[in-house]
Parts: C-alpha cells; structure tokens; sequence
C-alpha cells in the first residue's frame, strides 16, 4: 500500500472512529463513563463537552482524507498531538481509574495512536516535499 493510500485510510478511520465515540459520549455518556472513562466521579455535562471534539475533528479527517498530501499531513499532526496530550493526561491519572487496568490500557493504546499518526504525519510531509519542486 503506498503512502498516500495509507494516509487516507488512516484519516477515514480515525475519522469514523472519532465521530462515532462523540455519538457515544452524547447520547450515552453514562455508557461511556462505565466502559472507557471510568477516571473520578460521572460527569455527564463534562462527557457530552469532550464529546465537542471528536464530533469537530470526525468530518475535519474524512475531508482531509480527500486532501493533497499537505492537507492530510497538517491533520495528521493535529489528531497525534491530541493523542500525545491525552496520552499524558491518562498517564497523570491511570492510577484513580476503576479498574486500574483500564487507565493502563488507556495510557498504552493513546500513545500507539499517537506515535503512529505523529510517524504518518512526518512521513506524509517527507513525501510531500520529494514531490515539490
């Protein structure tokens, strides 16, 4: 599969993924809460608000999966320094969740999302600037 093709697949994926975990997190974040965000006390007004993000990058990484290399390059970066900064964030906090093996497994599976969309993203930019004069 040649890079271009893989960027795209990566968008639509990460794309489908974000908008449907948005959907879960507002129209059951009680749901969500039991099953990924087991962090503290539920808080559902704050669930629908995180919620806000990935119902706003969903579309921004299906369109950009229809993008120039550059495109899916600068949204590349920006879906992996979310999961980077999340990926700290879950590391701060994996010993209140409940179970503890869920804020491991969280830490662990953010930041193999991180590392390889950030590697996709520098790898896109190289390819895209090979192919500029």
């Amino acid at each position: 599969m040649d890079l271009a093709r893989l960027s795209r697949l990566a968008l639509v994926s990460y794309g489908v993924m974000q908008l449907a975990q948005g959907l879960w997190m507002t129209i059951a974040p009680g749901s969500f809460f039991d099953a990924l965000g087991p962090f503290g006390a539920r808080n559902d007004h704050y669930i629908r608000d995180m919620a806000t993000w990935s119902l706003a990058i969903g579309p921004v990484c299906l369109l950009a999966a229809r993008g120039d290399a550059g495109v899916r390059a600068v949204v590349l970066l920006l879906a992996g320094l979310e999961a980077a900064i999340h990926t700290v964030n879950h590391i701060a906090d994996a010993d209140i969740a409940d179970p503890l093996w869920v804020g491991v497994f969280d830490a662990v599976a953010l930041g193999s999302l991180a590392v390889a969309l950030l590697v996709l993203s520098r790898l896109t930019t190289k390819a895209e600037e090979a192919t500029t004069p």
